[in-house]
């Protein structure tokens, strides 16, 4: 993890160094800590800095006993003064450094996740996906500072102290150090153990948000089909397998935690029991032996910061995972390194003996599929559900590559243009208009390219014929839009998006079933505005409704077959193929043939 996230680090590698350092000093003034009261204990007590001469051979100038004992004092208080001031630097420059760089990782997190193709989201679930862009990349920044620096100023004092203990006395540094290497691999055992599962536990919580995100998402179905119970059993599974697998982590932290105290018992006993022996045979001050025991109980921090932090580490390295998962997951759709900025297009778009399916084992949805439109014209794209209506904006757009043949505008492959020129000449009026939780003004500038007026955006809203009930709200074009829209009817979304479509001015128009789910009134408002916007741009009309399709120049209507039906209204009728049974199916209802005339106007 710290190999993939360095590059990141290089950024503020001033920031690390300073940090660094106050680390080190930190780390350096705390093990001058015991070190008064050992002299306290050695020289002060018994009163032997009186004899004469005797301070100055231990590095001091003719002290009296209340002297050193003030001077240790002050001592006491200035080393850890000094300590404060440095770890306070350096927790602060750790903070920083985790919290910058996290928050850069995040950011190009989600602008990957921006340019990763549909089939990737498709395959992934949303709720997942938010878990790891949100709750991981927080888990690894809270991890950070919390867990470990607090490691990293641990191990920089195992050195510092082991260094100190074997200069005191080796023998029993050796001693102490007994335990050492048989808690390490304690601790290693149960932490792989505590990390398994940690990962298990991420997963499930990525699950519970998926679940979450989807049931919020459709409320409105569950309520309906009274499926409540159900969703909160779904999730309440999840929950459950989740709470045994955090218990499960817990007992295994505490149980380290238990050893480590036990193992380090067992180090103060031999160092109590042969340190005392050597104090006895004059060989060790009692001073020396506190130095001791100080640092023995310091080197074992280490091991017990692990044991109390394994569980918050493991998720961490769990949650670390994902995100770097993520971060290596490929685009299925991206422009080779050779690839030009489109110019300026006509509109003319060809599919040139096009083969696609989603999947390796799938059958074809285009299959051989040849195509050829002048700009200007109006195209509708009509058929039977499943043959590739959508498909064929998903290529359009270069949501997918087909897997034989080309797609072209003004004859160069799409393929040797770079992705974001190409869409910037693609105007989309999806099925489902997505809104955002913010004005009406601005949902509509969404789709323009730079800054915009507010006379181009009303000149847009009147196009979609959206104007007047969008003057006729609290705020007109101020007034904030509720989450997805759902504030608005589906055919004032619908109006929103053309108007978006219309203020982009590209050359080529892609509408996907644009008048599905609108009342008569609705429908006849939007198909007034899609003849406006249509008009002078090569326009794609995917469409069910055969009396919207009989108005464009150009009809093409797919089959299961993969052979096309291709002509105006009248020729097709004329073929009495595919297109003339649909129609004749569509216009025996009344509806339709009301809607037949609500067109003719």
């Amino acid at each position: 993890m710290l190999l993939r996230f360095s590059p990141y680090l290089r950024e503020h590698r001033a920031l690390l160094a300073g940090s660094t350092l106050a680390l080190v000093l930190a780390t350096l003034v705390k093990l001058l800590e015991p070190w008064p009261l050992k002299y306290i204990i050695d020289r002060v007590v018994p009163g032997m800095l009186d004899t004469p001469g005797y301070a100055s051979q231990n590095g001091f100038v003719s002290l009296t006993s209340g002297e050193l004992l003030a001077l240790c004092s002050v001592a006491v208080v200035v080393i850890v003064a000094l300590k404060a001031a440095f770890e306070y630097l350096a927790t602060v420059g750790f903070a920083l450094i985790g919290n910058r760089v996290l928050t850069e990782i995040r950011r190009d997190l989600f602008d990957h996740l921006q340019r990763l193709s549909l089939a990737f989201h498709t395959r992934v679930r949303t709720g997942d996906l938010t878990m790891r862009l949100i709750s991981d990349v927080g888990m690894l920044k809270e991890t950070a500072v919390t867990a470990a620096l607090p490691l990293a100023v641990s191990l920089l004092m195992l050195v510092g102290m082991v260094t100190i203990m074997l200069v005191l006395n080796w023998q029993l540094a050796m001693l102490a150090l007994l335990p050492l290497p048989l808690l390490w691999l304690s601790t290693q055992h149960i932490g792989k153990k505590i990390q398994t599962i940690s990962r298990k536990q991420r997963k499930r919580e990525g699950d519970m948000a998926s679940i979450a995100a989807e049931s919020l998402a459709g409320i409105r179905t569950i309520q309906a089909f009274s499926l409540e119970e159900r969703v909160a059993e779904g999730f309440q599974g999840k929950n459950s397998k989740s709470l045994k697998e955090g218990v499960k982590a817990k007992k295994l932290a505490a149980a380290m935690e238990r050893s480590v105290d036990l193992l380090l018992a067992m180090g103060l006993a031999i160092v109590l029991w042969f340190g005392t022996l050597q104090i006895l045979a004059g060989r060790l001050t009692p001073g020396d032996l506190l130095v001791f025991i100080t640092y023995l109980k310091n080197t074992f921090r280490p091991v017990r910061n692990y044991a109390k932090f394994s569980s918050r580490l493991a998720k961490a390295t769990a949650a670390g995972e994902r995100v770097i998962e993520l971060l290596d997951e490929e685009p299925g759709v991206r422009h080779a390194a050779s690839a030009e900025r489109a110019p300026q297009f006509s509109g003319r778009v060809q599919f040139d003996h096009v083969s696609f399916r989603y999947r390796d084992n799938d059958p074809f949805v285009l299959d051989g599929f040849s195509l050829s439109v002048d700009p200007g014209m109006r195209v509708a794209i009509t058929g039977p559900s499943g043959v590739g209506k959508s498909t064929f904006i998903s290529l359009v757009l270069r949501f997918y590559d087909p897997e034989q043949g080309r797609v072209l505008l003004d004859g160069v492959d799409i393929r040797d243009l770079e992705l974001t020129s190409l869409r910037k000449q693609i105007a989309l009026v999806p099925q489902e208009i997505l809104l955002f939780n913010t004005t009406v003004r601005d949902n509509i500038a969404l789709g323009a390219e730079g800054e915009v007026t507010g006379e181009q955006i009303e000149a847009a809203a009147r196009l979609a014929n959206a104007h007047d009930f969008i003057m006729a709200m609290p705020n007109g074009y101020d007034t904030v839009v509720s989450e997805r829209g759902t504030s608005l009817s589906a055919g004032q979304r619908q109006r929103i998006g053309i108007a978006r479509a219309s203020l982009r001015d590209c050359p080529i128009l892609l509408l996907d079933e644009p008048t599905v789910g609108l009342d008569r009134t609705s429908e006849a408002v939007v198909i007034d505005a899609i003849e406006r916007i249509t008009a002078g741009r090569t326009s794609f009309l995917i469409t069910h409704d055969l009396a919207l399709a009989s108005r464009c120049e150009r009809i093409l209507c797919l089959s299961h077959d993969g052979i096309p039906e291709d002509g105006e209204h009248q020729e097709l009728m004329r073929e009495d193929g595919l297109y003339a049974s649909l129609w004749a199916a569509a216009d025996c209802s009344e509806h339709k043939q009301g809607k037949m005339h609500v067109v003719a106007r």
